[in-house]
């Protein structure tokens, strides 16, 4: 049973008109998008910025370029291959591993050959996953391999961090956990796990799947609760970093957690989603109304990020 209008107003739920009328329009110019909807320019402007990102390996821009394929991809067991313009997940192969016959294994440990890469890279770039359908670029980068935290949480597949960062300053986390039903993609919409994060200490709290609380993670069993998260406070500060990236008022930023290389920055978006709300049972209005009212941001990604846990505490109290 769905929970009426003025319930959700109550608990300060934002919907999507809201979100796109009174945080995306007045805070992200459109001529910033080009800066987070190209995962390449986004992977560039971080390295400049000395944020850290999955190594790239290469990318095939026109149909052509596929010949070179076989002799790039000879060199990694694996690797990721993705749309440089895609969203929602869509149109991203994970490949885990090679065969002793030397074809590839992909992350739910299906076997695919040369050929069905290069017509998945063609897919891509015909813009089959691209915003808008436009001719695309593949990207072909690092696999992340997960912090060992989310060993028992995870299916298949590697585990992102999303934050709601706004005018620089981060107020909103989650975790999203890959499952058999989303085929080991991070993805909610695909059947991903969301788990709610403390801003404050980087502790999980609330699980959702599919918008229905959830307490143990589908596959596995194990409890979503109570897993701390390594390096929270330098999690926080790369996302605060981000807005150096696209100034973009209201913006997603999607982090991983390698086991080796420490976090990284996966992804920036700027129309990010409201499931993050369900996940940590908590609205987004009056902590976006009350960040909207400060005066001056500070200009550091520390200082923001002391100024986002100070809103959450206030906001924590004042339910309590």
């Amino acid at each position: 049973m769905k929970m009426p209008w003025t319930r959700l107003r109550e608990l300060g739920i934002v919907g999507m008109n809201q979100r796109n009328a009174e945080f995306i329009m007045p805070y992200n110019q459109r001529k910033y998008y080009p800066l987070v909807d190209n995962k390449i320019i986004t992977k560039q402007r971080a390295i400049e910025k000395n944020i850290p990102v999955p190594q790239l390996y290469g990318h095939i821009e026109l149909e052509h370029q596929s010949a070179h394929l076989p002799s790039l991809l000879s060199q990694y067991t694996e690797f990721v291959i993705k749309p440089a313009n895609g969203s929602g997940g869509n149109g991203i192969m994970v490949i885990a591993g090679k065969t002793a016959s030397g074809h590839f294994r992909k992350s739910n440990d299906s076997v695919i050959h040369m050929d069905e890469i290069k017509h998945h890279v063609s897919n891509i770039l015909s813009g089959m996953y691209s915003l808008g359908g436009e001719t695309d670029t593949a990207i072909i980068e690092y696999r992340v391999k997960f912090d060992p935290c989310f060993e028992n949480v995870s299916f298949k597949g590697v585990p992102d961090i999303r934050l709601i960062v706004f005018r620089g300053i981060p107020l909103f986390a989650m975790i999203r956990l890959p499952t058999r039903q989303s085929d080991g993609r991070a993805n909610l919409h695909q059947g991903a796990v969301g788990v709610g994060i403390d801003l404050c200490t980087g502790l999980t709290n609330h699980g959702v799947m599919q918008s229905r609380p959830v307490q143990a993670h589908p596959d596995t069993g194990f409890p979503l609760t109570g897993i701390q998260i390594p390096g929270w406070d330098q999690i926080l500060e790369m996302a605060a970093a981000c807005y150096e990236l696209a100034p973009l008022g209201y913006l997603g930023v999607d982090l991983v957690l390698d086991r080796e290389l420490g976090p990284m920055m996966l992804e920036l978006n700027a129309r990010p989603g409201l499931a993050i709300q369900i996940a940590n049972q908590q609205g987004l209005e009056p902590i976006l109304k009350y960040a909207q009212a400060l005066g001056t941001i500070p200009p550091s990604a520390k200082r923001r990020v002391k100024v986002g846990k100070q809103i959450r505490r206030k906001f924590a109290r004042d339910s309590a």
